[in-house]
């Protein structure tokens, strides 16, 4: 009995033992594909990425808005996440937007022009975009242009422009090449000022078929003018910088459209006008069409002009040229737009910095690039020729010689207009600009009208910014 109880004891060791041994393993072998498991799939599938919603706010045509329509549904594509409730407005834009963030309803990003954006960045209402361009690993200050940057202060800047613009010359092939006239593509081989009036003589024609060298020309009966620009300031300022002279100062405390070179320079855009009769008058002018149409329609063989004018150009059914600016001194280009900003009042900046990212890319806005309205703001898009092939060449926009007269001439001779950095610009230029109707008009000469405005214009002096 005692050998039998001795082992069934034994036994039920060995099955105590057993059990355990089997208790123990089981859970060890199911945990750990448990504790697997879920780390696979979180390497698999991130997280789902809460659902956000920006306002974008712009202007612009018609067709500048079905770009956008397309661009903002791409982005969408890679970006499933975020929604943008893209806003256009065409009209009363300032007055709309300062009425929304007036009331705490402002757009996450926006085009904006110069005279809000600064005073609201230095407000804290504008992000500094180099914040996020420091923290990007795939885009860098570097990567863009040099002279389209608004800086507020070092370090600092509100952005880039939303699309870069420039100056030109814009003239019907038919007229320049009946005259015998050939316009310059080249820095290098830009017109002397003499040679440019000489040109704009022989497009210049009267009711009786006679050019403006003609000794029996009739200025009083032009049928034909031989060049035509804008009087606000962009039409005439690149004159003033050509010759050597500037709006302001280099810190924006002193009126220097006063100084020999600019008075210089304006004089001899008055006389186009008033001496040479190759150009319209202001009241002359009104008369006539739009710049593009007027070259289609003959009244006018060349035009000088922002680069946006293309889109229309490259739509028009004849032949016309592009050539560079005559030069004074030196050759140079205007450089132009306005900026598109991200406002500090977004709750998503990150997002907001995507779809900055993306408007700045010209693969986005491509057809706006081919057709003429914009220009790159990425330096690769001037250099290498299979970036430049999507835009700038083989369309209808751009002829033979865009490539030397407006892109590698706003690349390497882009000046950036006074809105960049003048403080106060639209107040002190309301002052310049009436006082200059006199001068187009040929009533006062451009000494006489601007130093007749500079006590006027000495109060509203405040600086530059980016000092």
């Amino acid at each position: 009995m005692k050998r039998r109880i001795a082992l069934f004891l034994a036994l039920v060791m060995v099955l105590g033992i057993l059990f355990s041994a089997c208790g123990a393993a089981g859970p060890a072998t199911s945990a750990a594909p448990a504790s697997v498991k879920p780390a696979e799939s979180a390497l698999a599938t991130p997280a789902p990425k809460q659902p956000v919603t920006l306002k974008f706010t712009y202007w612009g045509s018609p067709i500048e808005k079905d770009a956008v329509v397309k661009t903002m549904a791409n982005f969408q594509k890679k970006y499933p996440y975020i929604t943008v409730d893209a806003q256009h407005i065409p009209a009363d834009y300032e007055t709309k937007i300062t009425t929304m963030v007036a009331g705490n309803t402002a757009p996450d990003i926006a085009y904006l022009g110069e005279g809000l954006a600064f005073p609201w960045a230095e407000e804290g209402k504008i992000y500094n975009i180099l914040e996020f361009l420091d923290k990007d690993t795939e885009l860098k200050k570097e990567s863009f242009l040099s002279n389209i940057w608004y800086d507020w202060a070092p370090g600092k800047s509100i952005g880039t422009n939303t699309a870069v613009e420039a100056f030109a010359i814009f003239y019907n092939k038919e007229l320049t090449e009946k005259a015998g006239v050939t316009v310059p593509i080249t820095a290098d081989t830009a017109w002397t000022w003499e040679q440019f009036v000489e040109a704009a003589q022989k497009l210049t024609i009267d009711g009786n078929g006679k050019n403006a060298l003609d000794s029996a020309f009739d200025s009083k009966n032009i049928k034909q003018y031989g060049v035509q620009f804008g009087t606000w300031w962009a039409g005439w300022l690149w004159a003033v910088y050509s010759n050597g002279g500037d709006y302001l100062n280099a810190d924006g405390t002193e009126f220097t459209l006063t100084k020999p070179e600019a008075v210089e320079a304006i004089q001899k855009m008055s006389d186009l006008i008033n001496k040479y009769h190759v150009c319209p008058s202001p009241i002359q002018s009104k008369a006539l069409p739009a710049p593009t149409v007027s070259l289609q329609s003959k009244q006018v063989a060349m035009s000088i002009d922002g680069q946006w004018c293309l889109l229309d150009l490259g739509a028009a059914d004849f032949k016309f040229g592009v050539g560079v600016l005559p030069k004074l001194k030196t050759s140079i280009t205007l450089v132009l737009g306005s900026p598109t900003v991200i406002f500090k009042s977004t709750k998503y900046p990150e997002e907001a910095w995507l779809l900055y990212k993306w408007l700045a890319n010209p693969e986005s806005s491509i057809d706006l690039q081919a057709g003429g309205l914009w220009m790159p703001l990425l330096k690769d898009w001037y250099t290498k020729p299979e970036l430049i092939s999507k835009w700038a060449e083989n369309n209808a926009a751009h002829p033979d010689g865009y490539k030397d007269a407006i892109m590698k001439q706003t690349m390497t001779n882009g000046v950036p207009g006074p809105s960049y950095t003048i403080k106060n610009f639209a107040k002190i230029d309301a002052i310049v600009g009436a006082a200059l109707e006199q001068v187009w008009l040929g009533e006062k000469t451009a000494k006489e009208a601007l130093d007749g405005i500079a006590d006027k214009v000495k109060p509203e002096l405040k600086g530059r910014y980016g000092k």
